[in-house]
């Protein structure tokens, strides 16, 4: 049976939670499909037993197949005549032809037979097309349709539909998230999996967003309620699926374009094979053997099943021609503040003067900065966290706002901030004398006093992202030719991060216009570009390239509309294997391509000679749509060597005295101040 795009043919399901379907290949339909068939299949065979085990049983043998032929050659004619009553001839009419032509010339059998290995790959192909369409299915079950408001301190059981951005909502342990929000209390760790394809569960607290969809795994959240309905995270996912289901990949399009000519050609052969044969079993197997769905079936197939390898690993693709476009990126351009680094200051060097050891260097200044929501301070307690130094609560602290602040801690007056702040609060001795970074390079310098005697120094830099280096190196060894970053940032800051992920070209001090200006110039010289941003303040750059990809989408509205591809998570190491799954891609269509052409031609020509009939012509159908549908299905598992992305992983371990989770306070090496 023809399918001319296993995506495009399904109708968009936008009905309401537990409401049926009519028009779709799924629910009951799919289930009464294949009831019939099997039914149909029960009474041929009874027609072949009666024949074999009874004498003068033929007439029972011809009424038993009789009936299964029309059981099973019913909905194939019907399909073609709504396929003439829309004014559409496609292949649909020549198994049509095949199966009337059967019957009519006394051969319920083979018209039997016949009409069920059609009816079977039709049920491939739809089961088939139906894998594209559970992502969605999925999608829609995650979001509960009842949640648990708080209105005046108590809880009460609402619609989904009736939340409102601002509402608090209660998610116990083992529900899912009803809607896209900031936890206001409570911790818990939530699988966030359908969303950014992270495989392992987050550790989310007061002030952290989840999404709608997710499963909250333990502990009582309260959260308020900042997307809800169609604005989602989920809603927006889902409505990406649903804009590459409509789309098509260009040689679909060539292959819809000729199956109006197609059919024509064929009743053409056929009649050609009778005029010099008068052979209605050769007209029969032609038309059989020249239904071209292994050759159909080639590319959407690959589609379907490279989506769902990508989706698997939190890779959103909007239109399914960027799949082939994929294969012929071979420039790549990215941002640097929130792409190729973090985007967050975190600690890079522990200098500790006097003989004062790291931990307590860190313990100091951490526990002085602990009350302060500034970037630095956070920087400081999430590094004394990670390394587990245990902090004292300060007392009568105060911030000098871009300055620095003062806290008594442990009965010792404490100051934490800028150099010149020191000495004008009373701190003599060359403060800066110990110092071997350049703030030019992106350094945050913060000198720590205690009891008006300096006693060290702590950098901070915009970490680089741990996995950035081995993406670029491994984007080099598949062939993309020039790697470039472009950032608004200092030039020394730039260089630096340049240096330590390997990437050789650096521009700097880039307005947004100057780095549209720079992608189309890459372009100019035929390089087919990708541009790798945050999709907030990159979004022309994003527009510029061949390709563009959101970093980090979940949840920005902006990073989803503004690319053609999200990336659901942070993790850089998608990109090379977003290079390497379309390469495959294009491989398999070719690999499909090629065996449903030679699928059909030879078995045109087997057929006009003899070599095959109609039941052997029809088993030689469903075979090659399941070799295709193999092949493509190999796709699926693509990604699957890939390390799972582990959020919140460390970056580049502090060079001085940063210490990782695992590490005590006092495994704080000296050596690294």
């Amino acid at each position: 049976m023809q399918v001319t795009s296993l995506l495009s043919q399904q109708d968009e399901h936008n009905h309401a939670d537990g409401e049926k379907c009519s028009s779709c290949g799924d629910h009951d339909h799919a289930t009464q499909q294949l009831g019939v068939t099997i039914l149909g299949l029960i009474l041929i065979i009874n027609s072949f037993i009666i024949e074999w085990f009874t004498v003068n049983g033929k007439t029972m043998a011809d009424l038993s197949a009789g009936i299964g032929a029309i059981v099973l050659g019913w909905p194939i004619v019907l399909v073609a005549v709504k396929d003439l009553r829309r004014g559409n001839l496609t292949t649909n009419e020549l198994v049509a032809l095949a199966v009337l032509a059967s019957f009519a010339s006394g051969h319920y059998q083979e018209a039997g037979v016949v009409s069920f290995f059609m009816l079977l790959g039709q049920i491939i192909e739809s089961r088939t097309a139906e894998g594209a369409r559970l992502s969605i299915e999925s999608l829609i079950k995650l979001t509960p349709t009842k949640a648990r408001r708080i209105v005046g301190g108590k809880e009460e059981e609402v619609a989904v539909h009736e939340l409102a951005n601002g509402d608090v909502i209660r998610v116990r342990p083992g529900d899912n998230v009803a809607a896209d929000g900031q936890i206001v209390s409570g911790e818990g760790s939530i699988n966030q999996a359908n969303i950014t394809g992270e495989s392992l569960p987050v550790d989310r607290k007061p002030g952290d967003p989840v999404f709608a969809g997710t499963i909250n795994l333990t502990g009582v959240l309260e959260i308020k309620v900042t997307r809800a309905g169609t604005d989602s995270t989920l809603s927006r996912v889902r409505e990406l699926i649903l804009a590459a289901e409509k789309t098509k990949l260009p040689i679909m399009r060539i292959v819809d374009q000729y199956m109006s000519f197609y059919t024509p050609l064929v009743l053409v052969i056929g009649a050609l094979v009778w005029a010099f044969t008068g052979e209605l079993s050769r007209v029969i197997a032609v038309f059989i053997v020249a239904c071209p769905c292994a050759f159909v079936l080639a590319t959407p197939t690959a589609m379907v099943a490279a989506l769902s390898a990508a989706a698997r690993l939190g890779i959103l693709i909007k239109n399914v021609a960027d799949i082939e476009l994929a294969a012929k990126i071979n420039a790549f351009v990215f941002d640097k503040t929130g792409t190729l680094t973090t985007g967050k200051l975190a600690v890079s060097r522990l200098a500790p003067l006097s003989g004062t050891a790291p931990a307590e260097l860190l313990r100091i200044a951490a526990s002085a900065e602990q009350f302060s929501n500034h970037p630095t301070a956070k920087a400081l307690t999430a590094l004394a966290l990670e390394a587990g130094v245990p902090l004292s609560d300060p007392k009568n602290f105060a911030e000098t706002a871009g300055r620095g602040v003062k806290a008594n801690v442990d009965g010792t007056v404490v100051l934490v901030g800028r150099a010149q702040w020191l000495k004008d609060n009373g701190v003599t001795g060359d403060i800066l004398g110990s110092v071997d970074v350049n703030e030019t390079e992106g350094y945050s310098l913060l000198f720590v006093a205690r009891n008006g005697a300096c006693i060290g120094w702590v950098g901070l830099q915009d970490e680089t992202r741990h996995e950035a280096k081995e993406a670029l190196h491994d984007l080099k060894e598949i062939g993309v030719r020039r790697v470039a970053m472009v950032s608004g940032d200092r030039q020394p800051v730039a260089a630096r991060v340049a240096k330590d992920i390997g990437c050789e070209e650096v521009v700097a001090e880039c307005l947004p216009q100057n780095k549209v200006e720079y992608v189309k110039a890459i372009r100019a010289k035929g390089y087919r570009v990708a541009v790798v941003g945050d999709g907030v303040n990159d979004a022309p750059a994003l527009a510029a390239g061949d390709l563009g990809i959101a970093m980090g989408a979940a949840g920005s509205e902006v990073a989803i509309h503004s690319a053609t591809i999200a990336l659901m998570n942070n993790d850089l190491r998608r990109l090379p294997f977003l290079i390497r799954l379309s390469r495959m891609t294009r491989s398999v269509i070719n690999q499909n391509f090629l065996f449903g052409i030679v699928f059909v031609i030879g078995g045109l020509v087997l057929a006009a000679l003899s070599y095959i009939n109609p039941i052997v012509a029809a088993l030689m159908h469903v075979a090659g749509s399941l070799i295709v549908v193999f092949n493509s299905a190999r796709l699926v598992r693509q990604g699957e060597e890939l390390e799972p992305f582990q959020a919140g992983a460390p970056a580049n371990p502090p060079s001085a005295g940063g210490a990782s989770k695992h590490e005590a306070a006092g495994q704080l090496q000296p050596k690294l101040a």
